[in-house]
């Protein structure tokens, strides 16, 4: 099929040097890189096994502000580990075990990929109908069980330990996302999602108002530090752990809900004091979701983002003030990323149904 362009009256006359392009003003650069993108995911990029090679510079890997290029790596493509999951979520890296761990949550399982020769196989089933999964500071696997609407740790013998499953007496919702403190403090989610339906838990009742709750890593005491949001779902600490970004998917089922990710100062590493806006997931007049998220040494926060369609869903990348400054496409909506790999330079990133990576020049701010 070929397609015509409209041409701007002003460039037809134009008569470039035939080794220099023909300039164009920043807003015209970025609405051309756009265009490109979005043409190059709606072509279908074949991820399979025998697809051709990705021609360097990767064209998904894009750079929207000038201040992303250093993190995009020119001689490395976005490639698919793994496919066959239903909706993928909680990719965690294990530094110890040099492997990533996600869940497949309607299909109840756990899945790991080892880095030493890119198998995979199941990691645990059935799995609570897992959501988020991080790891401690000691090693030890945390995850947020849909099913069994409670927070559990794995501990290095095989034993189950509960960490939260009830809140002033009353069940939880359906944990989600969860991360570590330094302080051995555990901060999670609780939106609910997977008690809504079936297909990603046990339907039933939400008894209490969608939060965020930590657990004190030493008495295992439960403290809701956050009840403001619609669905507050993903979230990840800054560097200096002095600030705690909020993404709220509430707008799935709240029509006055927004689609945007918030920031809160920390106090004491245990309290959340005045929050604002973030940023909002509006892209040229369309809005997705932010789901999970992910900061890097830097600050800029990696946000696993989707339900739009071409040139929208992958991650997109916020620098520290807000500006989205770049964006990795993806055939498919991406839900969680973390960083991973040695290094911990490698970004891992779930699709519904899929695992992908790609390496990047910067690093995860702190453990999966």
């Amino acid at each position: 099929m070929q397609t015509t362009h409209q041409v701007s009256p002003a460039l037809v006359n134009q008569k470039p040097h035939p080794f220099q392009l023909p300039t164009m003003g920043r807003r015209s650069f970025l609405a051309a890189m756009a265009t490109a993108a979005a043409s190059t995911a709606a072509l279908g990029r074949d991820y399979g096994p025998n697809a051709p090679p990705a021609r360097y510079p990767d064209p998904d890997i894009v750079v929207l502000d000038k201040r992303f290029a250093k993190y995009k790596i020119g001689n490395t493509p976005i490639q698919r580990l793994h496919t066959g999951t239903l909706w993928a979520e909680g990719p965690a890296w294990s530094g110890g075990g040099r492997y990533l761990l996600w869940s497949d949550i309607p299909n109840n399982r756990q899945l790991r990929w080892l880095e030493e020769d890119g198998h995979v196989s199941v990691f645990r089933s059935p799995a609570g109908h897992s959501n988020g999964n991080t790891f401690d500071w000691e090693g030890r696997q945390l995850a947020c069980e849909h099913g069994n609407r409670r927070v559990v740790r794995y501990e290095h013998n095989g034993k189950v330990t509960v960490l939260a499953d009830k809140f002033q007496g009353k069940i939880f919702n359906a944990p989600n996302d969860i991360i570590v403190h330094p302080d051995g403090g555990i901060w999670f989610t609780d939106p609910g999602y997977g008690s809504l339906m079936n297909y990603e838990g046990e339907k039933g009742e939400l008894l209490m108002k969608e939060a965020v709750y930590r657990i004190d890593g030493k008495t295992l005491k439960i403290e809701k530090v956050l009840d403001e949001m619609f669905k507050p779902n993903g979230l990840c600490f800054s560097p200096d752990l002095k600030k705690l970004y909020i993404a709220d998917t509430g707008a799935s089922h709240y029509e006055k809900a927004p689609k945007n990710i918030m920031v809160y100062d920390v106090v004491d590493a245990k309290k959340l004091g005045k929050g604002k806006e973030y940023v909002s997931m509006d892209l040229n007049g369309k809005a997705g979701f932010a789901d999970g998220i992910r900061a890097d040494v830097d600050g800029n926060i990696w946000v696993g983002a989707g339900w739009v369609g071409e040139g929208y869903d992958g991650v997109h990348i916020f620098e520290p003030g807000g500006d989205r400054i770049g964006q990795i496409l993806l055939p498919e909506i991406c839900s969680n990323v973390c960083f991973g790999g040695n290094k911990r330079n490698r970004l891992f990133m779930t699709g519904s149904q899929s695992l992908y990576t790609v390496y990047v020049e910067t690093q995860g701010a702190h453990v999966s």
